[in-house]
């Protein structure tokens, strides 16, 4: 089944040194780009992480740190892959939770303003987890009836994710052809800021996701407990989530 479309839709795998958001790096990017008239653009494209590529991490995605020597840093392609995200929506397997908080904190260190907040975003794993609970070379055989050849490249990895969406809209009458719906349904929470670690409650209030503040809204634990701030921006946490933060403490403040 072709999806419903009113804004283009990206798919994208990001290949990295590990699964740290907050230190790991991008060392290959693939997206396919669906617009609503049914043209489909698609670019790889490898990174210089400026960091060693653990072993571990390239006996995974058979990148080496020799493969990137001479590649682009992230900062040197930043503005053509915004230019390229801007006003898409956005797709992906495991996306939620790794590859667009990663992305993110890639933005911001290359100090590019993309507000990617305002897309919609599909996480196939999510609807394949909650309808079947597997893998994605599993998924692939499961819904498309097809083997998953160079599993963990990004090209290989980005075009099943479409094929899986697509066959899942076919498989499932109650799953609607609509981005939005698809993103809705493709979260267990309603995130604030990409690492889940502050989200919205039923009246859409910031809540903390994390630690002994669990639970409570945000603009009340930086009233009572002042210190709270200063030690989420030296803590280890992403950039992003620290935005976030500053962001509602800005808020109020100039209320």
């Amino acid at each position: 089944m072709q999806l419903a479309l009113k804004n283009p839709i990206i798919f994208f795998d990001l290949e990295t040194t590990g699964t740290d958001i907050v230190n790991d790096r991008i060392v290959e990017i693939s997206y396919l780009k669906i617009h609503p008239n049914g043209l489909e653009e698609s670019k790889t494209m490898r990174i210089n992480p400026s960091i060693p590529i653990p072993i571990q991490s390239s006996e995974i995605h058979g990148i080496y740190d020799k493969d990137v020597e001479n590649a682009p840093a992230f900062k040197e392609v930043a503005k053509l892959i915004a230019r390229d995200f801007e006003g898409a929506d956005l797709a992906g397997y495991n996306s939620n939770r790794f590859d667009v908080p990663l992305l993110a904190e890639e933005f911001i260190r290359a100090e590019i303003d993309i507000d990617m907040t305002k897309r919609k975003f599909i996480d196939v794993q999510t609807i394949f987890h909650k309808k079947e609970q597997r893998t994605l070379s599993a998924a692939y055989k499961f819904y498309c009836n097809k083997d998953l050849e160079n599993a963990h490249t990004a090209e290989a990895d980005t075009k099943a994710t479409y094929e899986i969406l697509q066959s899942q809209l076919d498989k499932y009458t109650d799953l609607k052809n609509e981005v939005a719906f698809l993103a809705d349904f493709s979260s267990f929470n309603r995130n604030v800021d990409f690492a889940g670690r502050i989200v919205y409650n039923d009246n859409n209030e910031e809540v903390i996701n994390f630690g002994k503040y669990k639970g409570q809204l945000v603009t009340e634990v930086l009233k009572k407990d002042p210190g709270y701030y200063g030690w989420i921006m030296a803590a280890d946490f992403s950039l992003h989530t620290k935005q976030v933060f500053t962001k509602i403490k800005l808020r109020d403040f100039n209320k």
